[in-house]
């Protein structure tokens, strides 16, 4: 049985198994929870990055995918990297946001992880509404099969903490 948790704060200030990182597809780095996780963990985590991109993610890492690095100076072992989805008035791609957790989760799983740091993925510059990505967050974490024994969600702000919070019941 998985246990989920919030925390309000900096994810790259967590100690866990892995950090999952809002990822942008390119994997090189970028603004928000990406740019931050690249910062505070340094250079050996782009390292690995430019070899993923030159080899198996030519074209960058899909929407809605997801793989592990090193999580370099980070209180972790691994960073997991995932691709979120930008929001859509006029799409449903909620099943790519819901793909994110499912593949964390799996790629947590092949690497041993117990315990799991995430953000509200896709709710920065990506523009998901807060309620709907906590609705999917939680969902898809209490309905996906999995060894991780905490699930932990870091949420930057009350906003975040409050729609998470309000969603677990």
């Amino acid at each position: 049985m998985t246990t989920i948790t919030l925390v309000k704060g900096d994810i790259t200030r967590q100690s866990a198994d892995a950090l999952v990182n809002a990822a942008n597809s390119s994997l090189l780095g970028g603004g928000g929870v990406d740019g931050a996780i690249h910062r505070r963990g340094g250079p050996a985590i782009l390292e690995e990055c430019r070899r993923l991109r030159a080899s198996r993610y030519g074209k960058g890492l899909p929407t809605g995918q997801a793989v592990a690095t090193t999580a370099g100076e980070l209180d972790a072992r691994w960073v997991i990297h995932t691709v979120g989805p930008v929001h859509s008035d006029s799409e449903d791609r909620s099943g790519l946001l819901a793909s994110c957790y499912r593949e964390s989760l799996r790629v947590a799983d092949e690497l041993g992880a117990r315990t799991v740091a995430f953000p509200a993925i896709s709710t920065g510059v990506y523009r998901w509404p807060m309620d709907d990505a906590a609705r999917i967050a939680l969902e898809t974490v209490r309905e996906t099969t999995t060894a991780v024994e905490e699930v932990r969600f870091v949420l930057f702000d009350d906003r975040a903490y409050e729609a998470f919070a309000a969603r677990l019941g």
